[in-house]
C-alpha cells in the first residue's frame, strides 16, 4: 500500500527517496554547527534550544530575531549552476541584521523549496548554511526541504532564514546613544552582498553581457556577482565600545543608517574615504547607473556601519583589523538629519 502510494506521489512530481538522501546529508552539516544549549537533532517537528545550558547567565536577557532570503542573487547561480555559496548569503541577511542590536546570534533555521529535488544542490546550499553558521557561532537547529513541482522552474528554488540572538537588556545598542560629533566606521563589502541584483540583472541584460567573461575583473563576472555577503559578528565581538551599528542592505545608506539614529541627528559620509569594489564599479558604468541613485541602492563598497566616539575611532579601526575586517572612518554624526554624502 506504501509503495503504491509513493509511486503515485512521485508520478506527481514528489521523490521521496530524493527526500530522504537529502535530510541523511544534513545531518553531518547540522552536527557540525553544535552549540551549547542545542537539545535536539534534525528530523523533529522543531528545533529545541536551551538558554540555560547554553552557560549565558544573563540577567535580563532580550531575544532578538529577524528573517530574510537571498532575492533575486538566485538567478544568477541557477545561470551558473554554483550554489555553494548561496547558503551563506542567506545566513548573513539575517545574522547581519540581528547583531546590530548588540545581541549574539544562538539558532538559525532555513527553508528550501524547490520544483524537482536535487540531493547535491540542496547539499551544496546547506553545506553554505552551516559554514556561515560555524563563522558566525550559531547552531542550525532545523529547517524545511519543500519539493513542489509545477511550481518553480527546473533547477531553480527559493531559500530564506530565520536567526535568533539573546543580549542584555541594558546592553541593547539603541539611537539613544548616539551623539552629535559621534565617528561612523565603515566595514567594507564584498560587493553587491545581496541587494540590488534586480537592477544589476537588468544591466546584464540589457548590455548583453556574459556571466562567464571577466571583463577585466578578478574573476569572471558571474563568479564576482556571487561573492557571499561578508557576515559581521566576529567584528561585533571584537569591538567593545559600539554605540550603534547598521547593516547596510537593499536602499543602501539613505534607508538603512537612519534606523539607527535619533531623528533629530544625521549622518555625513565622506565617499572619497573608501574603495567602491571593481565589480560594483563595472555595473554602474555598464549601466550608466547615477551615482545618487547607487548610494540609495547598493552598499557601494559598505556592507556594515559602526558608530562610536571620536575617542575609539583609532581602537575601533586597530580592532576591527587585527579580527580580519578591513575598517576606516567614513563620516561623522551632525545636527543636521539625513544622510549627507560628499
Amino acid at each position: 500500500m506504501e509503495d503504491s502510494k509513493s509511486k503515485q506521489y512521485s508520478a506527481a512530481g514528489v521523490n521521496l527517496d530524493a527526500a530522504d538522501e537529502s535530510v541523511a546529508r544534513y545531518k553531518e552539516l547540522v552536527r557540525e554547527t553544535r552549540i551549547p544549549g542545542v537539545l535536539s537533532d534534525v528530523g523533529g517537528f522543531g528545533g529545541l534550544f536551551a538558554l540555560r545550558d547554553a552557560g549565558l547567565e544573563l540577567r535580563d536577557p532580550v531575544m532578538v530575531s529577524g528573517t530574510d532570503g537571498v532575492g533575486t542573487k538566485l538567478k544568477i547561480a541557477f545561470e551558473m549552476d554554483q550554489h555553494d555559496t548561496i547558503g551563506i548569503d542567506c545566513v548573513a541577511m539575517c545574522v547581519n541584521d540581528v547583531i546590530v542590536t548588540g545581541a549574539r546570534p544562538l539558532f538559525f533555521l532555513d527553508y528550501l523549496a524547490t520544483g524537482k529535488l536535487n540531493p547535491d544542490q540542496a547539499a551544496q546550499i546547506v553545506h553554505g548554511v552551516a559554514t556561515a553558521c560555524i563563522e558566525s557561532g550559531c547552531a542550525l537547529i532545523g529547517g524545511e526541504t519543500a519539493e513542489m513541482p509545477g511550481f518553480y522552474s527546473t533547477g531553480e528554488y527559493d531559500v530564506a532564514g530565520f536567526c535568533v540572538g539573546i543580549v542584555e537588556r541594558d546592553a541593547l545598542l539603541k539611537p539613544e546613544n548616539v551623539q552629535n560629533g559621534d565617528v561612523l566606521i565603515g566595514l567594507n563589502s564584498t560587493g553587491f552582498h545581496s541587494n540590488g541584483y534586480s537592477l544589476v540583472r537588468k544591466v546584464v541584460a540589457d548590455r548583453g553581457l556574459d556571466l562567464t567573461q571577466s571583463y577585466g575583473l578578478e574573476t569572471t563576472l558571474g563568479d564576482a556577482l556571487l561573492a557571499p555577503t561578508r557576515l559581521y559578528t566576529r567584528a561585533m565581538q571584537a569591538v567593545p565600545h559600539v554605540k550603534v551599528a547598521s547593516h547596510i542592505t537593499g536602499g543602501g545608506f539613505h534607508e538603512n543608517i537612519p534606523r539607527v539614529m535619533p531623528a533629530e541627528l544625521g549622518v555625513r559620509l565622506d565617499a572619497s574615504s573608501w574603495e567602491v569594489p571593481s565589480v560594483i564599479r563595472f555595473i554602474l558604468e555598464a549601466g550608466k547607473i547615477d551615482t545618487a541613485e547607487a548610494y540609495h541602492v547598493f552598499n557601494m563598497g559598505i556592507g556594515f556601519v559602526m558608530v562610536v566616539a571620536p575617542e575609539h575611532s583609532v581602537d575601533t579601526v586597530k580592532r576591527l583589523s587585527d579580527a580580519g575586517f578591513k575598517a576606516q572612518e567614513i563620516g561623522h554624526v551632525t545636527s543636521v538629519p539625513g544622510v549627507h554624502i560628499q
